[in-house]
């Protein structure tokens, strides 16, 4: 069974999990200040948590036109009835996840957005705070060493950069979105799991492990996720 451990983020301002042995990418390069990462020792995954500004409704709905896999669309075709506010949530889901995409990628979704219960998460006022779940994949083709936005190693490589091998590359994302509406924000985590380095060795059994790793700290998150600290979104 695989280890995690508590772990403070944004100034112990957000808590949470990490597997235990992860590198915090910070002690080996800059990283943004909305973002925290950590690296895996032994393997290219990655967990990248972000807070970005909220997606508006109109913005989030977009991303439903090039996407079936919701089962819903943004209005109900025979009354005009405007989309639900989890319909809303799970678009918004997948604007961030298509935002992590540069020309030429392709995402897939492997397990659509769902709603879950973050069990430390206790909402800042009255109202909750929404989150989802699921899985997606991309196929991206090769790119030089630093380009894109998912990191795989401590020296910032997107996935499949290396010059030899296969035109495109793959790796899957396990995902968390926590909305925090009263605060203008959304809470972003991503579990990647780069495919080339099992695909070259042939061994689909360490990729499924690693998967495996992958969903099982996106459970400990919803499990453990909390804000210790709401003064690190501003002023009321």
């Amino acid at each position: 069974m695989d280890a995690f451990d508590q772990k403070d983020f944004f100034g112990s301002a957000v808590g949470g999990t990490v597997p235990r042995g992860w590198i915090d990418a910070s002690t080996l390069r800059e990283v943004p200040d909305h973002q925290e990462i950590f690296l895996s020792p032994t393997t290219l995954s990655n967990m990248i948590i972000e807070l970005n500004e909220q997606v508006t409704s109109e913005d989030a709905l977009s991303a439903l036109g090039s996407t079936s896999t919701l089962d819903v669309p943004a209005t109900d075709t025979r009354s005009g009835t405007p989309a639900t506010t989890e319909t809303i949530d799970k678009a918004a889901a997948l604007y961030h996840l298509r935002d992590l995409c540069d020309d030429g990628d392709a995402m897939q979704i492997i397990n659509a957005p769902h709603p879950v219960t973050l069990g430390r998460f206790s909402s800042h006022g009255s109202s909750a705070v929404p989150a989802y779940a699921g899985v997606v994949s991309y196929t991206t083709p090769r790119r030089q060493s630093g380009a894109g936005r998912i990191p795989v190693h401590g020296e910032g490589a997107a996935a499949g950069s290396s010059a030899m091998g296969p035109l495109t590359s793959k790796f899957t994302c396990h995902f968390l979105l926590a909305r925090l509406k009263e605060k203008g924000t959304d809470l972003l985590v991503f579990v990647n799991v780069p495919h080339e380095e099992f695909d070259k060795t042939g061994d689909p059994r360490g990729l499924s492990r690693e998967e495996d790793l992958a969903s099982g700290l996106v459970d400990k998150m919803i499990e453990t996720l909390e804000i210790k600290d709401w003064g690190l979104f501003g002023s009321e």
